[in-house]
């Protein structure tokens, strides 16, 4: 069964602009959010699940089946690694640094100043507005890996999303490893003392290896003339400790206060992001993941506003003074280049058809030769055996076993989709 054209061509772009749109009445005018929403999201649900019994590919997605949880697995390990490092390196010199330490000049915080004051404001007032966030990129790829269904992408769709979540671990890990080489003030000063209950002075570290070399030119031409640490500060600042059992030792890391709860966990969960510069931007990465993984998918006149979608996410980070404009940059192409080097997962290349090729070549010779014999049978069983040597065998009809895994497949993607929008409707 094939599905109407509009679906085909261009129903997907149409879906995603809907989307964005009818979100975005949430600052207009909430009744009409409310109302058309929920039409929107079972409209979009209804058609998906009105497709499962004609998807031909299951048996593609059961063998992506694995990699698609390994990915996940290896995602949430990489979030809970940055979670920790994003406490870590905003706890270690205190909220005092937070609070007194000015942001670093950016050029494009001043070009976006400089441009509201040219731009006539209707541009800059659309410049301004909160048109796409977080949760909005992810429910974006959610859709892209869905319309598999419609033939729009090509499956596996779990393939798909294995690549996504993979190359968006990687990035996370790299993000991590980035930022906690070097600590930069935050361009919002206020940030820590508002979101975090850390202690006040810094950690014995930065006590004993920073604090003492941090703006005395002549301590730091000694301190690199003797490369020894041989500032004497005296009696350190102990930090509280709780009892964590095996997990005490991040206490060490994460330097919580009486207050905060008797889990280490629970001060992970309340953090809700980093107080100072985490270089690079986590929000651009996955608007960049997204905008790459919807170009090759899918590309058309959709992948161009998901792009200028990106654009404006990124003036807006830097506008906001969420990030620097250097942590953007470093974003786009770093998500741009992981997206390009993990095609070994999913591509929307034809296998088949470089299968056929690599086929025909090995048995060129024997072709030729048959051909030059009139041997027509020969012929024709060599060329049944390339096309046979790229088709995916199917069987007359899904087994039980492959109408249970649909069930399981569609059914956990849907609540992946309710816990991801649930989770980040916030941005």
């Amino acid at each position: 069964m094939r599905w109407p054209a509009v679906v085909e061509g261009g129903g997907l772009g149409v879906a995603a602009i809907a989307y964005v749109a009818v979100d975005y009445l949430r600052n207009v005018s909430s009744t009409w959010h409310e109302r058309l929403q929920p039409v929107l999201w079972s409209f979009l649900a209804i058609i998906a699940i009105t497709r499962v019994p004609f998807y031909r590919h299951w048996s593609s997605e059961l063998r992506a089946a694995l990699p698609f949880v390994a990915s996940m697995v290896f995602m949430l390990a990489t979030l809970l690694f940055e979670a920790l490092s994003v406490r870590s390196v905003t706890a270690v010199l205190g909220l005092d640094w937070h609070s007194k330490t000015p942001p670093l000049p950016d050029p494009g915080q001043w070009l976006l100043l400089a441009l509201n004051e040219k731009l006539p404001e209707a541009v800059v007032e659309i410049l301004r507005a909160h048109i796409i966030g977080l949760h909005h990129y992810l429910m974006l790829f959610i859709m892209l890996a869905f319309s598999v269904l419609f033939d729009s992408v090509k499956a596996p769709g779990l393939g798909l999303g294995a690549r996504y979540m993979f190359t968006m671990a990687i990035g996370r890990l790299l993000r991590a490893i980035t930022f906690v080489s070097t600590i930069l003030p935050s361009a919002r000063p206020w940030c820590a003392s508002a979101r975090f209950r850390v202690p006040e002075y810094p950690h014995i570290w930065a006590q004993k290896y920073y604090v003492p070399y941090a703006s005395d030119a002549n301590a730091i031409r000694q301190i690199i003339h003797e490369d020894v640490a041989y500032a004497d500060i005296g009696n350190y600042k102990v930090d509280y400790c709780p009892d964590w059992g095996s997990m005490t030792f991040l206490a060490d890391f994460l330097r919580p206060t009486p207050s905060e709860g008797s889990t280490w966990y629970g001060l992970l969960k309340k953090a809700g992001g980093g107080c100072n510069d985490l270089i690079y931007s986590g929000h651009m990465l996955v608007a960049v993941l997204t905008a790459m993984a919807w170009t090759e998918a899918y590309g058309g006149f959709s992948s161009v506003f998901i792009w200028l979608l990106v654009m404006h996410s990124a003036q807006r980070e830097i506008r906001e003074r969420h990030h620097y404009t250097v942590d953007c940059v470093v974003a786009i192409y770093v998500g741009i280049l992981l997206w390009k080097m993990t095609g070994f997962i999913w591509s929307a290349k034809d296998k088949n058809r470089d299968s056929r090729l690599s086929k025909l070549d090995k048995i060129h010779s024997r072709l030729v030769q048959a051909a030059k014999d009139s041997d027509m049978d020969e012929v024709r069983e060599l060329l049944i055996d390339v096309e046979l040597s790229s088709q995916e065998y199917q069987k007359k009809g899904p087994s039980r076993a492959m109408w249970l895994f649909a069930g399981v497949t569609i059914f956990s993607s849907l609540v992946i989709v309710l816990l991801a929008f649930t989770w980040t409707s916030d941005g």
